[in-house]
């Protein structure tokens, strides 16, 4: 949403906002950087499992944003410019852990906008995945094979994960050709009218999982049998609703016809396997070199962070309510911490300065490897960094 009118704040306790925010999917505190936003996800209890944190993590939302609105890329709030569009950060959280996401699942993604979770997913299902998407815009599916790109070539955490790589069709994802192939999981970005529901279940397996905005909630949906499913209600959300396919005058077939899922060569199988044997060795030597892991490596201790009055968007049945929400609590303790915190500023010491970029292990370990250099960036993917 582009504006927010100015309305007088709701008068709601501390508590009964907490309460209100989890419910509708309601903004967390803003971070200043990608950790710091999965930080307030994780203790919003928005991010609950290790491989979704991991995930997270691993791609940084700003690279999603046009370069003009990056500025609020760590807010937990939608952003949307012309056909580009991304949900809010909790909303995304929230579906990853309703996917229950697992390596070798075939993952599709209606209405895969920038890519964004789509390579999220693609970082969990692993190289023996498949990730498929529908987009309707020519444009996005564009966009989205450029962030995939920068992400493969550029980002670090690449080499941490076996990548199964997104692949993008455009199209209505209303249309799908009936003889295509079904999902472990599927997942709509657009709201589900009613009668569109059993076309959307159709597309699963059995024991695959849905998850879609239906009728205004996040909805789950379990596969449990040819014709049974379970269903459950996660979060009230409001999303724009599925475009509705237009039929040509000519008769001419608009079906979209998804990616073949297509087994790897065995080119391909090599460097999956040479690059995990690699990864163990180092995996091995670190092991060793901290007494079988009997001794933790230094970490570097996260910046404290302060705690704030959170500004908040709270949405009630389509209203728009701006309003600043802050624990009692923190009033009362605010000069005390104030000066806890002005000590632990001078007790800083240089080594709590920020630490070096983390070494990419993977990277150095190929690179010193007597072998042909356009092998080397083979099993590097060709990437820059």
């Amino acid at each position: 949403m582009s504006s927010v009118a100015h309305l007088p704040p709701p008068q709601f306790s501390f508590t009964t906002c907490q309460k209100l925010l989890k419910k509708m999917g309601g903004a967390v505190s803003a971070g200043e950087d990608n950790d710091e936003l999965i930080d307030n996800l994780k203790e919003a209890q928005y991010i609950r499992t290790e491989l979704v944190e991991q995930a997270f993590r691993a791609i940084d939302r700003a690279d999603y944003y046009l370069d003009d609105f990056k500025d609020n890329a760590y807010k937990d709030l939608a952003w949307k410019h012309g056909n580009f569009h991304l949900s809010a950060p909790c909303i995304y959280s929230e579906v990853m852990e309703a996917l229950d996401l697992q390596p070798g699942l075939s993952f599709l993604n209606l209405g895969s906008g920038t890519g964004y979770l789509s390579s999220m997913v693609g970082l969990i299902l692993g190289p023996f995945g498949v990730n498929h998407g529908v987009e309707l815009h020519s444009d996005v599916i564009e966009y989205a094979k450029q962030k995939l790109d920068f992400f493969i070539r550029t980002s670090d955490s690449f080499d941490k994960f076996e990548f199964c790589e997104p692949s993008f069709v455009t199209g209505n994802c209303l249309e799908i050709s009936p003889d295509s192939t079904q999902y472990d999981r599927v997942y709509c970005g657009a709201g589900v009218q009613k009668e569109h529901e059993d076309y959307m279940k159709s597309l699963l397996k059995v024991g695959g999982i849905l998850v879609m905005p239906l009728e205004e909630k996040l909805t789950k949906i379990t596969r449990t049998g040819p014709a049974a499913w379970e269903t459950k209600k996660i979060l009230a959300v409001s999303f724009a609703p599925l475009i509705q396919p237009i039929h040509a005058d000519s008769g001419k077939s608009r079906l979209v016809h998804l990616p073949p899922i297509t087994v790897r060569s065995l080119q391909d199988l090599a460097r999956i396997a040479i690059r995990g044997t690699i990864k163990r060795i180092i995996h091995q030597e670190t092991m060793s070199k901290n007494g079988n892991g009997l001794k933790n490596p230094p970490r570097f201790k996260r910046r404290r962070v302060r705690r704030r009055r959170m500004e908040t968007i709270v949405f009630l049945d389509k209203e728009v309510f701006a309003s600043r929400i802050s624990n009692p609590s923190d009033d009362n303790n605010n000069c005390e911490e104030t000066e806890e915190e002005r000590r632990e500023e001078e007790e800083k010491g240089i080594s709590e300065l920020k630490p070096d970029p983390p070494v990419n292990f993977l990277r150095e370990k190929v690179l010193s490897l007597p072998l042909p250099d356009p092998l080397k960036y083979y099993l590097l993917y060709y990437r820059e960094k």
